[in-house]
């Protein structure tokens, strides 16, 4: 079961119109939320986020906040899920060709439901050399439908046979994986790159600055190769670095700093 605009539906029986924007343009955005007991976690921070990146876009929310909460539950509900993986994806709707958006967009929402995927094993990270974080655009700090960048850093990571790629800004700092946030232990500060650098101002990540005692600098790759410990984030939890480039991460074992976060913020 699906959610789709007005209500739940068989997911064989959504149709999403071929002049949709987000199809054929990619206008649009997502969030990808964590559920526990049937509850969306951290449900104010995503929805805020939702909020500022459709104003960025200049899409207009088609629910207030509580509707698009009481459909995200109603989702869950409706596929007998407790523990999943919640996406919400919104659009500006049907258009004409060409770029422009038309004068009175019609926005699709569709909300699906999933198992929460299994807890994963140390990643293993390259540096994305075929592309690069543009931390000058709006699309750095928005969870944009236009994922291709990350794509393709994904695509190179999988050639190499590793996890994730970490992806460098236009002035070659650290700004985020192709899936997550980055935060490093160097000379013993829990690091992660600032909004500035190009991260995506993750819910987990805000997280772990406010209860972790993490700190924003910006990152060279260099440090990274010092750090005795590398952890990723994103909103289904946080994931060690096992190794970068080839090379373990601090003495090769995940430490514990990632450990005592992931107990105590994603418990």
């Amino acid at each position: 079961m699906i959610w789709l605009n007005e209500g739940l539906r068989p997911a064989g029986a959504g149709a999403i119109s071929a002049a949709d924007r987000g199809f054929t343009l990619g206008d649009g955005l997502f969030e990808t939320l964590r559920c526990r007991e049937g509850e969306p976690l951290h449900l104010d921070a995503h929805l805020a986020r939702l909020a500022e990146g459709a104003a960025v876009l200049g899409i207009a929310l088609p629910l207030p906040p509580a509707g698009l909460a009481g459909a995200m539950r109603a989702t869950l509900a409706a596929n007998g899920l407790s523990t999943a993986a919640l996406r919400l994806t919104l659009t500006r709707g049907p258009g004409p060709r060409g770029l422009l958006p038309p004068a009175a967009p019609n926005p699709t929402l569709l909300i699906t439901a999933a198992p929460l995927p299994p807890p994963l094993p140390p990643a293993r990270l390259i540096t994305a050399t075929v592309t690069r974080r543009n931390q000058c655009s709006p699309l750095s700090r928005i969870k944009s439908l236009n994922y291709l960048d990350n794509i393709l850093a994904r695509m190179e990571a999988q050639r190499a046979g590793a996890d994730d790629a970490l992806l460098l800004n236009t002035l070659g700092l650290v700004a985020e994986t192709s899936v997550a946030n980055l935060f490093a232990l160097v000379n013993g500060a829990l690091l992660t790159p600032p909004l500035a650098d190009g991260a995506l101002p993750g819910v987990m990540r805000g997280r772990v600055i406010m209860t972790g005692g993490a700190a924003e600098r910006s990152l060279m790759p260099a440090d990274l190769a010092g750090a005795s410990e590398i952890f990723l984030t994103n909103s289904l939890g946080i994931r060690p670095v096992g190794a970068l480039d080839g090379r373990p991460v601090g003495d090769g074992n995940p430490g514990d700093c990632a450990a005592g976060l992931l107990r105590s913020l994603c418990a």
